[in-house]
């Protein structure tokens, strides 16, 4: 077997077409993970009555059970509950109606949603229970306190885990092929079949996976750093 550059560089290049793709599905994913987590982990870590056994539950299934589980789950469970409840009311819409790519961010919403609840109760046990305690002592209703003081510094506590977390969601975009979503690694599989160069191909994408994920960290770096800063005073 022998390297071809020319095509190394050709698959790259044509590889770059879908990078937006799999960002998209990354932050978006991420992003409603963190929700999701926010408020699984708030639940859990204040032990809300009834819902907290099913947050509970929610983060042992998903974080005990492979991403592409969950995928194939949501992609042929979906479709059966929109259908049924649309001939139920009488509704015109079809599950077939629905982009693949809802599936994917379905699907890798609530997976992320799991771990992130982990990342931030983390952050919020790292928070002395003296800082909630001060904060009704001078007045502060139990949302502000968690506003002005916790969530501040559980998010400085919990960016080391949370830039994983997006690292990991960033690297398991690569499953959404399972249901025809052409990502980074889809469509180097695309590009390498007109002519068996697998490999070249996947070193491509391997190239674009390591690119984006140094800019995650870096970015990262950057903002630990600047809320370093406001931690030690050092910003008016």
């Amino acid at each position: 077997m022998k390297l071809d550059p020319s095509f190394i560089w050709k698959a790259f290049v044509e590889l770059l077409s879908v990078v937006p793709t799999t960002l998209l599905i990354t932050v978006v994913s991420v992003a409603c993970g963190l929700l999701i987590g926010t408020a699984i982990a708030l639940i859990r870590t204040f032990r809300v009555p009834v819902l907290h056994p099913v947050a509970a539950a929610y983060v042992t299934f998903f974080r005990g059970t492979p991403m592409i589980t969950h995928l194939l789950l949501i992609y042929f469970g979906m479709p059966l509950i929109v259908d049924g409840v649309s001939a139920f009311f009488g509704w015109p819409f079809r599950s077939s109606a629905i982009p693949m790519i809802a599936f994917a961010l379905l699907s890798f919403s609530i997976t992320a949603g799991a771990y992130a609840s982990e990342v931030v109760r983390s952050g919020l046990i790292a928070v002395s229970k003296g800082q909630l305690e001060a904060a009704y002592s001078i007045g502060m209703t139990t949302p502000q306190a968690l506003r002005r003081i916790v969530f501040p510094q559980a998010f400085a506590a919990s960016l080391p885990n949370i830039t994983q977390l997006f690292i990991g969601m960033l690297h398991g975009s690569t499953l959404a092929f399972a249901v025809s979503v052409v990502e980074i690694n889809a469509k180097a599989q695309i590009v390498a079949a007109t002519n068996w160069k697998f490999f070249d191909a996947y070193l491509a994408a391997a190239l674009i996976f390591w690119g984006l994920t140094v800019l995650i960290e870096r970015a990262a770096g950057l903002l630990e750093r600047r809320i370093q800063l406001y931690n030690r005073g050092g910003v008016a």
